[in-house]
């Protein structure tokens, strides 16, 4: 009798396993179709010019403002993160989105970055005004 339990407890959870596995197929076989489909996106962020005057033109506003910008490629997207913030450029299969912490809009790499570039820097700004109206402690003082 043990045997027979065993053996439908073991089918059981062969089956169980099967069906998240079609899952975890269909989820993989959708995000390569996106990669394929965001593809030719992906090349020409890459090599966009606009790219290139979105890093110089950042860099040169966050210098008087004390914020290094710090620019990565994280697979496809380019990441930028400064202060606590980070922005990121996404190919997708329609073109190439601008991904903020709470809104995502397009672009368009034939324009000029300025508009993002505005719209960047107003986030930091705000967020370095809120870091700095938080007092300092008082223990912190002490440790320097």
């Amino acid at each position: 009798m043990s045997f027979l339990d065993n053996l439908e407890n073991n089918l059981k959870a062969m089956e169980s396993l099967e069906a998240s596995g079609l899952d975890d197929r269909k989820r993989r076989e959708l995000e390569r179709e996106r990669s394929i489909a965001s593809a030719p996106w992906a090349e020409r962020l890459k090599k966009s010019p606009y790219v290139g005057k979105l890093m110089r033109d950042l860099t040169r506003a966050g210098f008087p403002r004390r914020m290094k910008m710090n620019f990565v490629w994280i697979g496809r997207a380019l990441r930028i993160e400064a202060v606590d913030q980070r922005l990121e450029l996404q190919p997708t299969p329609g073109g190439v989105d601008a991904v903020f912490a709470d809104r995502r809009i397009p672009i368009n790499l034939d324009a000029e970055p300025d508009s993002l570039i505005a719209e960047w820097l107003a986030v930091l700004d705000r967020r370095k005004s809120e870091l700095d109206a938080v007092p300092v402690e008082v223990e912190d003082l002490e440790e320097v």
